[in-house]
């Protein structure tokens, strides 16, 4: 589904502020790794905004995620007081782990393995 220009700019203006505010609220760095966030998108109606964050080198991103879902209220309170006037109505938030860092490490890893193989069944003359 492709986004429309107030999706994106949405979008935009939440990302902004959300880094901000992680940085405000020290949670960008978390069990010894570091967050941020990949992406932020918003449904056609502007009332749900999904956070995709990311996790560098962190222990447990199952947990970290958990850390901040339970903050969600504070982050939620702060970026309502910062977008009031451009926004009529604040999007519900819902925070998720963006795996495709670990998607494409794995992707790499199996063309890795197939050139491999390949080059151990070349026949040598």
């Amino acid at each position: 589904m492709i986004e429309g220009k107030r999706q994106k700019q949405v979008a935009a203006v939440l990302e902004k502020e959300l880094n901000d505010i992680f940085q405000r609220m020290g949670l960008t760095m978390i069990n010894g790794g570091m967050v941020s966030i990949s992406g932020v998108k918003i449904t056609p109606d502007l009332f749900d905004a999904r956070i995709y964050l990311s996790f560098f080198k962190v222990n447990d991103a199952t947990a970290s995620l958990k850390l901040i879902q339970e903050k969600s209220k504070d982050i939620k309170k702060e970026l309502t007081a910062r977008v009031r006037h451009q926004l009529r109505s604040m999007p519900q938030l819902s925070f998720y782990i963006d795996d495709t860092l670990e998607y494409v490490d794995k992707i790499e890893k199996l063309f890795k393995d197939i050139k491999n193989e390949e080059e151990q069944n070349k026949p040598k003359f």
